[in-house]
């Protein structure tokens, strides 16, 4: 293809959405002239299910919910007047409360006011709100914003450690729909141990996200905590950055909510046209099929220039391979559908896997994502006339060529800024994209079955350890190998578990577990301390 017929390429198939700013071009996507004419009676039943699903129609028949993600930035469009009112009412209670912690009449015990926010959550309760915090944050907001997204202790003593004394002023906001995820349950006692060891009440400094009449509301309202705020089950963890899961960090932060969620719905009416060619989420569903041949063949690699933006495809690594990544179909036959999502930021990426991009095994499309704005005020000239987002622009559209000439398929979004609007539209893009792609394949893309399968197998390995403790205690003079235990405990057949159980129990000294014996599995040996 000529620089000439590329150029008309891209016009002709350039996306623009004047609402937000945005443009999709589609252009360096290797589809044949008669694709999207042909995958038309396919988007048009995207597209009514789509309408359906906004109506209130049940869209996750495996649980039997409607999934009303999108009634969060339009209230009126809920389906009951309940609805609606729940939504502006929680709207309207976040905001309040975020104003009141900002203006000191709710402060903690044993300090002027907060200063700091801490999250506990793990998936979409942290994914979301990092993503909107680290894009959207500065030194000059109301409170500065920490996470603990992992039962990793070591992960854990960091940020508590780093907060330190302003653990006075750090309100804490626990976030889990269920109340039982035990990550979040854990990370709570973690940071409840940390106020208690510093003589506070963290009561007195805490709130809850969660749904009504969970562990985690009853826990909350039991211990006298400030505030509970609701979660509902029609939202989804990974699609819930625009309830008080996100709203309230959001808030608590000093950013532009009304911004960020004006952008969402910029971005849903755009994304209701039922012409693919001027939709910017059916063209992102559409090459996605065409890229993996409707079977996730390729990998998705995302690559905003924007160090703002650097979360974006950890973000959209849960929303799409946590809603893509489905073994049956809507009719249920085995199709293993999903599609792997990995990024970096540009130009970074150029000095760490853009080589094997080029030159590597073919089995990716790159989503280029490019903001217009450099910073606010003017830019220093590093060299000649050239500033530094000069460069910056310099190196995407480079890789970008240099990928197109070794037959290497992408596609750029293009953004005037990371502002509370754009990031908004962003993650409504996506959103109604991965909803689209899965009625073109025919999966529900609003369960996870595969994490509950993990939350049931961590159970079982717990359960192991349980009775491995109880066998050494009662042991206490024996040393004896993993498959001894193994046996000991009525688990043969699980003996790697087993082993690997003592490796961890005795490498800490939580429970008393001493090794003996030699490096090898098998000539290790293990006894109560």
């Amino acid at each position: 293809m000529t620089e000439r017929e590329l150029w008309e390429r891209y016009q002709r198939h350039l996306c623009v959405v004047p609402s937000v700013g945005l443009t999709l071009d589609i252009s360096r996507m290797n589809f044949g002239a008669d694709f999207l004419d042909g995958m038309r009676p396919r988007m048009d039943a995207a597209f009514q299910a789509m309408d359906a699903l906004e109506k209130g129609a049940i869209a996750n028949p495996d649980e039997k919910r409607r999934v009303g993600h999108y009634w969060l930035r339009a209230p009126e469009l809920a389906p009951e007047a309940e609805l609606k009112t729940a939504i502006t009412d929680m709207q309207a209670q976040v905001a309040a409360f975020a104003k009141d912690v900002h203006a000191g009449k709710v402060k903690p015990a044993k300090a002027a006011k907060f200063t700091q926010v801490l999250i506990v959550g793990i998936g979409g309760s942290a994914l979301g709100p990092q993503l909107v915090a680290d894009a959207l944050g500065s030194g000059r907001d109301a409170m500065q914003v920490h996470f603990l997204d992992n039962t990793d202790p070591d992960g854990m003593d960091r940020v508590l450690n780093g907060l330190g004394e302003r653990l006075a002023e750090t309100l804490t906001v626990v976030i889990s729909k269920s109340g039982g995820t035990k990550e979040t349950r854990n990370g709570m006692l973690e940071a409840e141990a940390a106020y208690t060891q510093r003589g506070l009440d963290f009561g007195a400094h805490a709130v809850a996200v969660t749904g009504d009449g969970s562990e985690l509301d009853n826990y909350a309202k039991g211990h006298k905590w400030l505030r509970t705020f609701p979660m509902w089950d029609w939202v989804g963890g990974r699609t819930s950055v625009m309830s008080a899961v996100g709203l309230l960090p959001a808030w608590l932060q000093g950013l532009d909510v009304d911004g960020f969620l004006a952008g969402a719905k910029a971005m849903d009416a755009a994304t209701r046209v039922h012409d693919a060619a001027a939709n910017p989420a059916a063209l992102l569903a559409l090459m996605w099929f065409h890229a993996g041949g409707g079977k996730g063949q390729k990998d998705m690699v995302i690559l905003p220039y924007k160090d703002r933006l650097m979360l974006m495809s950890k973000y959209l690594q849960q929303l799409v391979m946590e809603s893509l990544g489905k073994e049956l179909s809507l009719d249920g036959k085995v199709v293993n559908q999903g599609i792997a999502v990995y990024g970096n930021k540009g130009s970074t990426d150029q000095h760490a896997y853009v080589q094997q991009l080029r030159e590597g095994v073919n089995n990716f499309f790159a989503t280029f994502v490019e903001v217009l704005k450099d910073r606010d005020g003017r830019s220093l000239a590093v060299e000649g006339e050239n500033t530094s987002g000069d460069y910056l622009l310099g190196f995407l559209l480079g890789t970008r060529r240099a990928l197109f000439e070794k037959g290497r398929e992408s596609m750029t979004l293009t953004v005037p800024d990371v502002s509370a609007r754009t990031v908004g539209a962003l993650i409504a893009l996506y959103e109604r994209a991965v909803g689209f792609y899965a009625s073109l394949v025919n999966i529900n893309a609003y369960h996870q079955p595969g994490v509950e399968a993990g939350k049931k197998a961590a159970g079982r390995v717990l359960e192991l350890q349980g009775k491995l403790l109880a066998k050494l205690k009662s042991a206490k003079a024996e040393a004896r190998s993993a498959d001894q235990l193994a046996q000991d405990i009525g688990a043969a057949d699980e003996a790697e578990t087993v082993f690997k159980l003592l490796e961890h129990l005795s490498a800490n000294g939580d429970h008393g577990v001493k090794r003996s014996g030699g490096a090898r599995p098998a000539e290790a040996r293990f006894q109560s301390a």
